[in-house]
């Protein structure tokens, strides 16, 4: 099975070209150039479009832009590859590149997107409450670090790779593969252009 595993919903997108859970290659740039990536890695791996067996993409939270974006981009090739489709959620393939640790994406006005009792919820740092030890990743838990380490909490350095979310991960994590219009991504509160009218 070859599969392309893509997520544009944070400040740095991620793809991955994944055979028989073996990653042929990985990139991290834009949201803009995720199709460009992707044909990058085929072409590293000497593989082709119509070769890739199924695709997958991160559902959010998110950025409302970087969200469609990356739906748009699955839903094409899905429709012109003619291949199944699986929705991973941002928040689980971040955790899945840091064991134990709390997941927190930056949601913009001042807020964080993490899970709180096993579900997503979009909160203002100051609210969430942490174990005193508690490994804070994702480039939420970068920008608000001094919230979370104030509580006690673990920021690693901002360059460590556990802050950005990897596709292999969604690609590792993917398990219902379908119909791309069925996949729904996981906004959690209105755009900001909808907020504002």
């Amino acid at each position: 099975m070859l599969t392309l595993a893509f997520d544009t919903a944070t400040s740095v997108a991620t793809a991955a070209l994944v055979r028989d859970g073996e990653v042929l290659g990985e990139r991290a740039s834009r949201a803009v150039r995720v199709l460009e990536d992707a044909d990058a890695l085929l072409r590293e791996a000497g593989a082709q479009q119509r070769e890739l067996d199924r695709l997958v993409v991160g559902t959010g939270p998110g950025s409302f832009t970087g969200l469609r974006m990356g739906l748009a981009a699955a839903r094409g090739l899905a429709f012109a590859l003619d291949v199944p489709v699986a929705g991973v959620s941002t928040l689980d393939a971040l955790a899945a590149g840091a064991p134990g640790a709390l997941a927190v994406v930056d949601a913009g006005r001042r807020e964080v997107f993490v899970r709180v009792s096993g579900e997503p919820v979009c909160v203002a740092p100051r609210k969430l409450e942490l174990e005193p030890g508690t490994l804070c990743v994702g480039d939420g838990a970068v920008r608000y670090r001094e919230v979370f380490e104030e509580r006690g909490a673990e920021v690693p350095p901002d360059d460590d790779e556990r802050h950005r979310p990897r596709a292999r991960f969604h690609a590792a994590l993917a398990t219902e593969f379908g119909p791309a219009d069925e996949i729904e991504p996981l906004y959690l509160r209105i755009p900001d252009a909808e907020q504002k009218a």
